[in-house]
């Protein structure tokens, strides 16, 4: 009985319960700030839209975080008796002393700024730093992650980025050239091409704008015609796969032949 009585004042005292409730509210005021950050995500008009909010998210939420956990550790030591205005006075010398130390991580930090503000790259867009080409696959306030096709990954530290060019923004033109052959009438041909501009139109990325351009070169065995598929840069690669998959069932469906190399042998004798 006695020692239910010591815990239950053990707990009653202001420093272990004011305690609870400071680190209690901390948790709970990041848990709303993160679920109001994720709600104003989803509500991103577009792809491009989204990746440039999580983005911004990302850093603020950063933001957000370093300032919560200064103000819990500040409501703790005034719990705790401590002489928190004389702690800021300390601490603004401290800090001016910690600016110039610390000179390179600052401009890492308004580098990161500028570059969301000035739109130059979000999270999910493929640039090229140098010779680097990859996806930006995490930014912070100190540095820059991007990750190239074949698993590498660069890290920059953002006042290092003075250079930098971003692919995402910019639509890609596919050109892809389909080999037909002579024996097929034209009008015939371009009539199945029409339908393959229009299959195309329903991959998510492609855009309204791709079309057929006319025949562009007229090959040994085959006379080539080109569409222009314009589509979204990063999508690209897989875009042109599922375009080759349309060609191929419309060309079969319409009968209409994909020439392809062929050998003749001859042996000695006279034909």
């Amino acid at each position: 009985m006695q020692f239910a009585k010591n815990i239950l004042g053990f707990l009653s005292q202001k420093e272990i319960y004011g305690l609870a409730i400071i680190l209690f509210a901390g948790i709970i005021a990041y848990k709303l700030g993160s679920r109001l950050i994720e709600k104003i995500v989803n509500n991103g008009k577009n792809s491009y839209e989204r990746k440039k909010r999580i983005t911004i998210v990302n850093l603020l939420s950063n933001i957000a975080k370093v300032i919560i956990y200064v103000f819990v550790i500040f409501f703790i030591l005034d719990l705790y008796g401590v002489d928190t205005r004389a702690l800021i006075t300390s601490l603004g010398v401290a800090s001016a002393l910690l600016g110039l130390a610390l000179q390179d991580t600052l401009k890492d930090f308004i580098s990161g700024i500028d570059i969301i503000i000035n739109n130059y790259f979000v999270v999910g867009d493929i640039v090229t730093y140098n010779d680097f080409t990859g996806e930006v696959i995490e930014m912070s306030l100190k540095a820059t992650k991007i990750k190239k096709a074949t698993g590498e990954v660069m890290v920059i530290a953002n006042r290092n980025i003075n250079q930098i060019i971003n692919i995402s923004q910019k639509k890609a033109d596919l050109r892809i050239d389909i080999p037909t052959a002579y024996e097929e009438k034209t009008e015939k041909v371009e009539k199945a091409i029409a339908k393959i501009i229009e299959e195309a139109k329903k991959i998510k990325g492609v855009y309204n704008d791709s079309k057929y351009l006319g025949i562009s070169d007229l090959k040994d065995s085959a006379i080539n015609y080109t569409i222009s598929i314009i589509c979204t840069q990063e999508d690209q690669w897989q875009i042109r796969r599922e375009v080759l998959k349309i060609i191929k069932n419309i060309y079969e469906k319409d009968n209409i032949k994909i020439p392809y190399a062929q050998i003749e042998v001859h042996n000695d004798k006279k034909l």
